[in-house]
Protein backbone atom coordinates (compact mmCIF):
# COMPACT_ATOMS: atom_id res chain seq x y z
CA UNK A 1 0.00 0.00 0.00
CA UNK A 2 1.28 3.49 -0.80
CA UNK A 3 2.66 5.33 2.21
CA UNK A 4 1.90 8.91 1.15
CA UNK A 5 -1.43 10.67 1.31
CA UNK A 6 -3.46 10.45 -1.88
CA UNK A 7 -3.04 14.18 -2.47
CA UNK A 8 0.69 14.10 -1.74
CA UNK A 9 2.23 11.14 -3.56
CA UNK A 10 5.53 10.69 -5.32
CA UNK A 11 4.50 9.67 -8.85
CA UNK A 12 6.80 8.75 -11.72
CA UNK A 13 5.37 9.70 -15.12
CA UNK A 14 6.86 8.03 -18.21
CA UNK A 15 5.96 9.49 -21.60
CA UNK A 16 5.28 13.23 -21.92
CA UNK A 17 3.86 13.54 -25.43
CA UNK A 18 0.70 15.36 -26.50
CA UNK A 19 -1.36 13.43 -23.97
CA UNK A 20 1.14 12.61 -21.23
CA UNK A 21 2.41 16.17 -20.84
CA UNK A 22 -0.99 17.52 -19.87
CA UNK A 23 -1.76 14.54 -17.67
CA UNK A 24 1.48 14.95 -15.71
CA UNK A 25 0.77 18.67 -15.27
CA UNK A 26 -2.64 17.86 -13.77
CA UNK A 27 -1.05 15.49 -11.25
CA UNK A 28 1.19 18.38 -10.16
CA UNK A 29 -1.88 20.63 -9.83
CA UNK A 30 -3.45 17.97 -7.60
CA UNK A 31 -0.52 18.23 -5.22
CA UNK A 32 1.57 15.26 -6.28
CA UNK A 33 5.37 15.30 -6.66
CA UNK A 34 5.79 14.18 -10.28
CA UNK A 35 9.08 12.59 -11.40
CA UNK A 36 8.95 12.84 -15.19
CA UNK A 37 10.84 11.14 -18.01
CA UNK A 38 10.69 11.36 -21.79
CA UNK A 39 13.18 10.89 -24.61
CA UNK A 40 12.37 14.40 -25.89
CA UNK A 41 14.25 17.31 -24.34
CA UNK A 42 11.45 19.66 -25.42
CA UNK A 43 8.91 17.51 -23.58
CA UNK A 44 11.09 17.50 -20.48
CA UNK A 45 11.42 21.28 -20.62
CA UNK A 46 7.63 21.67 -20.80
CA UNK A 47 7.28 19.26 -17.88
CA UNK A 48 9.66 21.37 -15.79
CA UNK A 49 7.66 24.47 -16.68
CA UNK A 50 4.59 22.64 -15.37
CA UNK A 51 6.20 21.83 -12.04
CA UNK A 52 7.55 18.33 -12.64
CA UNK A 53 10.98 17.12 -11.62
CA UNK A 54 12.69 15.59 -14.66
CA UNK A 55 15.13 12.72 -14.91
CA UNK A 56 17.50 11.32 -17.52
CA UNK A 57 16.27 7.71 -17.35
CA UNK A 58 13.19 5.70 -16.46
CA UNK A 59 15.06 3.96 -13.66
CA UNK A 60 15.93 7.28 -12.04
CA UNK A 61 12.35 8.52 -12.34
CA UNK A 62 10.81 5.43 -10.71
CA UNK A 63 13.28 5.26 -7.83
CA UNK A 64 11.33 5.65 -4.60
CA UNK A 65 8.04 6.28 -6.44
CA UNK A 66 4.73 5.35 -4.83
CA UNK A 67 3.05 5.07 -8.25
CA UNK A 68 4.27 4.86 -11.84
CA UNK A 69 2.09 6.21 -14.66
CA UNK A 70 3.01 5.60 -18.31
CA UNK A 71 1.65 7.01 -21.57
CA UNK A 72 3.60 5.35 -24.39
CA UNK A 73 3.13 4.88 -28.16
CA UNK A 74 2.60 1.11 -28.49
CA UNK A 75 2.62 -2.28 -26.82
CA UNK A 76 6.18 -3.15 -27.76
CA UNK A 77 7.51 -0.05 -26.01
CA UNK A 78 5.26 -0.60 -22.98
CA UNK A 79 6.54 -4.17 -22.63
CA UNK A 80 10.15 -3.06 -23.01
CA UNK A 81 9.94 -0.15 -20.55
CA UNK A 82 8.22 -2.16 -17.83
CA UNK A 83 10.33 -5.29 -18.19
CA UNK A 84 13.67 -3.46 -18.42
CA UNK A 85 13.25 -0.31 -16.33
CA UNK A 86 10.17 -0.37 -14.08
CA UNK A 87 9.66 -3.88 -12.71
CA UNK A 88 12.41 -4.55 -10.21
CA UNK A 89 13.48 -0.89 -10.11
CA UNK A 90 10.39 0.86 -8.70
CA UNK A 91 9.61 -0.13 -5.10
CA UNK A 92 7.48 -3.29 -5.01
CA UNK A 93 4.89 -1.28 -3.05
CA UNK A 94 4.42 1.09 -6.02
CA UNK A 95 1.20 0.93 -8.00
CA UNK A 96 1.75 0.67 -11.77
CA UNK A 97 -0.70 2.41 -14.12
CA UNK A 98 -0.30 2.13 -17.90
CA UNK A 99 -2.50 4.65 -19.71
CA UNK A 100 -1.23 3.80 -23.20
CA UNK A 101 -3.56 2.28 -25.80
CA UNK A 102 -2.12 -1.15 -26.65
CA UNK A 103 -3.28 -4.66 -27.51
CA UNK A 104 -5.04 -6.70 -24.85
CA UNK A 105 -2.52 -9.56 -24.91
CA UNK A 106 0.44 -7.28 -24.19
CA UNK A 107 -1.48 -5.51 -21.41
CA UNK A 108 -2.13 -8.86 -19.76
CA UNK A 109 1.45 -10.03 -20.28
CA UNK A 110 2.91 -6.93 -18.61
CA UNK A 111 0.38 -7.12 -15.76
CA UNK A 112 1.25 -10.79 -15.18
CA UNK A 113 4.97 -9.95 -15.06
CA UNK A 114 4.28 -7.13 -12.62
CA UNK A 115 2.16 -9.37 -10.41
CA UNK A 116 4.82 -12.08 -10.39
CA UNK A 117 7.28 -9.48 -9.09
CA UNK A 118 4.90 -8.39 -6.32
CA UNK A 119 3.36 -5.27 -7.91
CA UNK A 120 -0.25 -4.25 -8.39
CA UNK A 121 -0.98 -2.90 -11.87
CA UNK A 122 -3.85 -1.52 -13.92
CA UNK A 123 -4.28 -0.83 -17.62
CA UNK A 124 -6.07 2.51 -17.87
CA UNK A 125 -6.36 3.79 -21.46
CA UNK A 126 -8.09 7.12 -21.97
CA UNK A 127 -10.74 8.78 -24.09
CA UNK A 128 -11.02 12.51 -24.70
CA UNK A 129 -8.02 13.69 -26.71
CA UNK A 130 -5.44 16.41 -26.13
CA UNK A 131 -7.88 19.09 -24.91
CA UNK A 132 -9.23 16.72 -22.26
CA UNK A 133 -5.72 15.67 -21.25
CA UNK A 134 -4.80 19.32 -20.72
CA UNK A 135 -8.09 20.13 -19.02
CA UNK A 136 -8.17 17.13 -16.72
CA UNK A 137 -11.42 15.82 -18.20
CA UNK A 138 -10.35 12.45 -19.60
CA UNK A 139 -12.36 9.25 -19.24
CA UNK A 140 -10.34 6.29 -17.97
CA UNK A 141 -11.30 2.66 -18.73
CA UNK A 142 -9.51 0.55 -16.14
CA UNK A 143 -8.54 -3.12 -16.10
CA UNK A 144 -7.19 -4.77 -12.95
CA UNK A 145 -8.15 -6.23 -9.61
CA UNK A 146 -10.63 -4.52 -7.29
CA UNK A 147 -7.79 -3.64 -4.91
CA UNK A 148 -5.59 -2.20 -7.66
CA UNK A 149 -8.52 -0.18 -9.02
CA UNK A 150 -9.25 1.24 -5.57
CA UNK A 151 -5.66 2.45 -5.33
CA UNK A 152 -5.63 3.78 -8.91
CA UNK A 153 -8.96 5.64 -8.85
CA UNK A 154 -7.88 8.75 -6.88
CA UNK A 155 -4.71 9.11 -8.98
CA UNK A 156 -6.64 8.86 -12.24
CA UNK A 157 -9.39 11.15 -10.93
CA UNK A 158 -6.80 13.95 -10.75
CA UNK A 159 -6.51 13.69 -14.53
CA UNK A 160 -10.08 12.93 -15.58
CA UNK A 161 -13.81 13.39 -15.18
CA UNK A 162 -14.67 9.66 -15.16
CA UNK A 163 -12.80 6.58 -13.92
CA UNK A 164 -14.61 3.33 -14.72
CA UNK A 165 -13.56 -0.18 -13.69
CA UNK A 166 -14.02 -2.34 -16.80
CA UNK A 167 -12.91 -5.65 -15.29
CA UNK A 168 -9.76 -7.73 -14.88
CA UNK A 169 -6.36 -6.96 -16.45
CA UNK A 170 -6.74 -6.14 -20.15
CA UNK A 171 -10.39 -5.11 -19.82
CA UNK A 172 -9.50 -1.42 -20.01
CA UNK A 173 -7.76 -1.98 -23.34
CA UNK A 174 -10.67 -4.07 -24.61
CA UNK A 175 -13.11 -1.28 -23.75
CA UNK A 176 -10.90 1.35 -25.39
CA UNK A 177 -10.51 -0.41 -28.72
CA UNK A 178 -14.22 -1.26 -28.90
CA UNK A 179 -15.11 2.35 -28.09
CA UNK A 180 -12.77 3.74 -30.71
CA UNK A 181 -14.01 1.32 -33.34
CA UNK A 182 -17.45 2.89 -32.81
CA UNK A 183 -15.89 6.36 -33.01
CA UNK A 184 -13.98 5.66 -36.22
CA UNK A 185 -17.01 4.19 -38.00
CA UNK A 186 -19.47 6.84 -36.81
CA UNK A 187 -17.14 9.68 -37.78
CA UNK A 188 -16.96 8.35 -41.33
CA UNK A 189 -20.76 7.97 -41.46
CA UNK A 190 -21.17 11.51 -40.09
CA UNK A 191 -18.77 12.88 -42.72
CA UNK A 192 -20.57 11.00 -45.48
CA UNK A 193 -23.92 12.40 -44.35
CA UNK A 194 -22.69 16.01 -44.32
CA UNK A 195 -21.11 15.55 -47.77
CA UNK A 196 -24.33 14.09 -49.12
CA UNK A 197 -26.46 16.79 -47.48
CA UNK A 198 -24.37 19.47 -49.16
CA UNK A 199 -24.66 17.83 -52.58
CA UNK A 200 -28.43 17.59 -52.08
CA UNK A 201 -28.55 21.35 -51.50
CA UNK A 202 -29.11 21.36 -47.73
CA UNK A 203 -27.65 24.13 -45.62
CA UNK A 204 -25.16 22.35 -43.36
CA UNK A 205 -26.05 24.30 -40.22
CA UNK A 206 -29.70 23.48 -40.83
CA UNK A 207 -28.87 19.81 -41.35
CA UNK A 208 -26.88 19.86 -38.09
CA UNK A 209 -29.78 21.48 -36.26
CA UNK A 210 -32.07 18.69 -37.47
CA UNK A 211 -29.86 15.63 -37.19
CA UNK A 212 -28.31 16.60 -33.84
CA UNK A 213 -31.83 16.44 -32.38
CA UNK A 214 -32.96 13.39 -34.35
CA UNK A 215 -32.01 9.73 -34.64
CA UNK A 216 -28.78 10.54 -36.50
CA UNK A 217 -27.30 12.20 -33.41
CA UNK A 218 -23.90 10.93 -32.25
CA UNK A 219 -20.84 12.23 -30.39
CA UNK A 220 -19.10 12.64 -33.75
CA UNK A 221 -21.76 15.13 -34.75
CA UNK A 222 -22.69 17.02 -31.59
CA UNK A 223 -19.33 17.13 -29.78
CA UNK A 224 -16.82 16.87 -32.65
CA UNK A 225 -18.58 18.07 -35.77
CA UNK A 226 -16.35 17.58 -38.86
CA UNK A 227 -17.72 20.70 -40.61
CA UNK A 228 -16.06 24.09 -39.90
CA UNK A 229 -18.34 26.62 -38.26
CA UNK A 230 -21.03 24.09 -37.40
CA UNK A 231 -21.67 22.85 -33.86
CA UNK A 232 -19.31 23.38 -30.90
CA UNK A 233 -15.69 24.33 -31.59
CA UNK A 234 -13.71 21.35 -32.88
CA UNK A 235 -10.51 20.69 -34.85
CA UNK A 236 -12.53 21.32 -38.02
CA UNK A 237 -12.46 25.00 -37.00
CA UNK A 238 -8.65 24.88 -36.83
CA UNK A 239 -7.84 23.38 -40.20
CA UNK A 240 -8.25 19.87 -38.76
CA UNK A 241 -5.20 20.30 -36.57
CA UNK A 242 -4.98 19.23 -32.94
CA UNK A 243 -7.38 16.76 -31.43
CA UNK A 244 -6.87 13.08 -32.36
CA UNK A 245 -4.57 12.36 -35.30
CA UNK A 246 -5.79 10.10 -38.09
CA UNK A 247 -2.69 7.92 -37.61
CA UNK A 248 -3.76 7.27 -34.01
CA UNK A 249 -7.30 6.41 -35.08
CA UNK A 250 -5.82 4.00 -37.60
CA UNK A 251 -3.68 2.44 -34.87
CA UNK A 252 -6.75 1.89 -32.66
CA UNK A 253 -8.79 0.46 -35.52
CA UNK A 254 -5.99 -1.98 -36.34
CA UNK A 255 -5.92 -3.07 -32.69
CA UNK A 256 -9.68 -3.65 -32.80
CA UNK A 257 -9.48 -5.59 -36.07
CA UNK A 258 -6.63 -7.75 -34.74
CA UNK A 259 -8.52 -8.38 -31.50
CA UNK A 260 -11.63 -9.35 -33.45
CA UNK A 261 -9.62 -11.85 -35.51
CA UNK A 262 -8.15 -13.37 -32.34
CA UNK A 263 -11.61 -14.18 -30.93
CA UNK A 264 -13.47 -14.90 -34.18
CA UNK A 265 -15.65 -11.77 -34.13
CA UNK A 266 -16.96 -10.22 -37.35
CA UNK A 267 -16.42 -6.46 -37.58
CA UNK A 268 -17.21 -5.46 -41.18
CA UNK A 269 -17.88 -1.79 -40.36
CA UNK A 270 -14.76 -1.54 -38.22
CA UNK A 271 -12.73 -3.23 -40.94
CA UNK A 272 -13.97 -0.84 -43.63
CA UNK A 273 -13.30 2.14 -41.37
CA UNK A 274 -9.74 0.87 -40.93
CA UNK A 275 -9.29 0.61 -44.69
CA UNK A 276 -10.53 4.16 -45.24
CA UNK A 277 -8.30 5.61 -42.51
CA UNK A 278 -5.35 3.67 -43.90
CA UNK A 279 -5.94 5.27 -47.30
CA UNK A 280 -6.35 8.70 -45.70
CA UNK A 281 -3.14 8.39 -43.67
CA UNK A 282 -1.19 6.99 -46.63
CA UNK A 283 -2.16 10.08 -48.65
CA UNK A 284 -0.14 12.23 -46.24
CA UNK A 285 -2.85 12.93 -43.68
CA UNK A 286 -1.55 10.94 -40.73
CA UNK A 287 -1.07 14.05 -38.60
CA UNK A 288 -4.45 15.52 -39.61
CA UNK A 289 -7.27 15.22 -37.09
CA UNK A 290 -9.33 12.11 -37.79
CA UNK A 291 -12.41 14.21 -38.54
CA UNK A 292 -10.48 15.57 -41.52
CA UNK A 293 -11.39 12.42 -43.42
CA UNK A 294 -14.40 14.45 -44.59
CA UNK A 295 -11.99 16.02 -47.10
CA UNK A 296 -11.55 12.61 -48.75
CA UNK A 297 -15.32 12.13 -49.08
Amino acid sequence: MATGRVADMKIAFIGLGNMGGGMAANLVKAGHAVRAFDLSEDALARARDNGCQTYTSVREAVEGAEAVVSMLPNGKIVDSVYSADVIGHAPASALLLDCSTIDVDTARKVADAASAAGYEMVDAPVSGGIAAANGGTLTFMVGGSDQAFARAEPILAAMGKAVIHAGASGAGQAAKICNNMILGATMIATCEAFALAEKLGLDLQTFYDISSKASGQSWSMTSYCPVPGVGPASPADNGYQGGFAAALMLKDLKLAIEAAASVGARVPMGTRAGQLYEEFAAAGNGATDFSGIIKAL
